[in-house]
């Protein structure tokens, strides 16, 4: 839902008497400013906030998670609603979920929560015009950069025209002139390195460590989505990126679903992805990882 003012929300979310009667930073976050609410009857609630334009980042990231609450397979937090203050900023309000130690099997659960949702039946009508395909009812974000999703019959052809060529353009000033053949060289030949799969599965779509805290329960909770609807090997490729998941992770969820041929060499091209975004968003020290990945599967 959204509202016109932050305590609109508490009213409306929390009771019409609650007021907040606390704030605190929380921590973690690069693009957003987060806290911790407090209100007159101890509850707390957990909020992110930003500029008044940078609404529609939380639109995206509130449809995203109820896309992911909805496939009843894997703890995420609920999202509550989002709207803009008078004071000059817009925010998406959540249940504030306590952080916790981690069950002894937390790496285990977790990777056959993300095979449930990943296999979770796509509901009706939340795929394209024709019942099938590869994108989100809209755009959303990756960081605060957009993140194109029209619908697209096939998986490769959405990767490369919604995912690298984007991100590709936008790079070209970090781009030396072999790099930007090589860059042509891969999209062109796309095809000969990644697989389409059987359908289409709801993703997380920014699934690093990050984006997974530990909750009052000893669980996983995945966090901060920029979800849509792709290639699971996407989201496995992203949990090996800025620090990894526990070795436990990866052999429940292949326990699962058994790890298709060819995928330790597709997973640099789906990161390719998130490089080259860290590459726009931070700067020249994402350069050289990716130009180690142009420079493996491009040719000149």
């Amino acid at each position: 839902m959204k509202y016109t003012s932050l305590a609109e929300a508490v009213r409306s979310i929390c009771g019409q008497q609650r007021i907040i009667t606390g704030k605190s930073p929380v921590f973690g976050g690069d693009i957003n400013e987060a806290f911790r609410l407090t209100l007159d009857d101890g509850t707390s609630l957990f909020m992110k906030s930003n500029a008044l334009g940078l609404l529609p980042a939380f639109e995206a990231e509130e449809a995203g998670l109820h896309a992911i609450e909805a496939t009843g397979a894997i703890g995420t937090v609920r999202v509550l609603g989002t709207g803009t203050d008078s004071d000059g900023f817009s925010f998406l309000l959540q249940e504030f979920v306590a952080p916790g130690k981690k069950n002894r099997d937390y790496w285990e659960r977790l990777g056959a929560e993300l095979y449930a949702m990943h296999s979770a039946p796509v509901p009706a009508g939340k795929v394209g015009e024709k019942g099938s395909g590869f994108g989100f009812g809209a755009d959303n974000f990756i960081g605060s950069r957009r993140q194109k999703n029209t619908w697209t019959d096939q998986w490769i052809p959405f990767f490369r025209d919604c995912r690298l060529r984007p991100q590709l353009k936008a790079a070209e000033r970090w781009l030396d002139h072999r790099d930007r053949k090589l860059a042509d060289s891969l999209l062109e030949h796309l095809d000969q390195y990644l697989i389409e799969p059987k359908a289409p599965s709801l993703i997380h779509g920014d699934l690093w460590a990050g984006n997974v805290m530990t909750g009052s329960d000893g669980r996983a909770w995945i966090i901060d989505p920029a979800a849509y609807y792709g290639h699971p090997e996407a989201d496995l490729a992203m949990t090996e990126l800025f620090g990894g998941f526990a070795p436990y992770f990866y052999d429940s969820y292949f326990a699962c679903s058994k790890m298709e041929a060819g995928y330790q060499d597709r997973k640099d091209i789906y990161n390719l992805y998130h490089l080259l975004n860290h590459l726009n968003l931070f700067g020249v020290s994402y350069l050289s990882s990716v130009q180690r990945i142009l420079r493996r599967y491009g040719r000149t």
